[in-house]
């Protein structure tokens, strides 16, 4: 697992009520990097592109999409993340496995916000159609890149949100 740290400024606009730092974990999977690197890169430039105050943005890789919701689960309990966002790639590889690993995926990420009360967002994409050549490759790469920036705006946005709130304590 590799984790990085970055400083990124959180959303702050008048009557947001999102005003202390946030903290943010991003798991990306390992399998087709390459594309899925695209989402993670545009989440850290979106985050970044925010205003006061800093907040953090920890990266980490797993093999596959089907280890993140357990490295949401640990991460979401350890306390120490604001938000999750998750980014992987599931293809139809022909064995119809797909359709199972991606529901897996979906409903585990679910089950964590839900659990542990962490707002976690899904930039895990499911193309009914991949191949493994140039066309489908720079479209993907692009549309991880449009992916991980609106898993970006909705984490800032959930997290304003969820600030005007009561607390979780009363």
């Amino acid at each position: 697992m590799n984790q990085t740290t970055k400083q990124f400024p959180s959303k702050h606009e008048a009557g947001t009520g999102c005003t202390s730092r946030a903290r943010v974990a991003v798991i990306s999977s390992s399998w087709h990097r390459d594309i899925v690197a695209n989402a993670t890169t545009a989440i850290r430039a979106e985050l970044s592109g925010t205003s006061d105050p800093p907040g953090e943005l920890d990266h980490f890789e797993v093999p596959g999409a089907f280890e993140i919701p357990l490295h949401a689960k640990r991460l979401a309990a350890s306390g120490a993340y604001d938000a999750i966002i998750a980014c992987g790639l599931v293809v139809n590889g022909g064995i119809y496995r797909h359709e199972f690993v991606a529901s897996a995926v979906i409903d585990g990420l679910m089950r964590v916000q839900l659990e542990t009360d962490t707002p976690v967002f899904s930039a895990v994409l499911t193309p009914r159609d991949f191949h493994e050549h140039a066309e489908h490759r720079k479209f993907f790469s692009e549309h991880f890149i449009k992916k991980g920036k609106e898993a970006a705006q909705a984490c800032v946005q959930t997290l304003a949100s969820l600030s005007k709130l009561p607390s979780r304590d009363g």
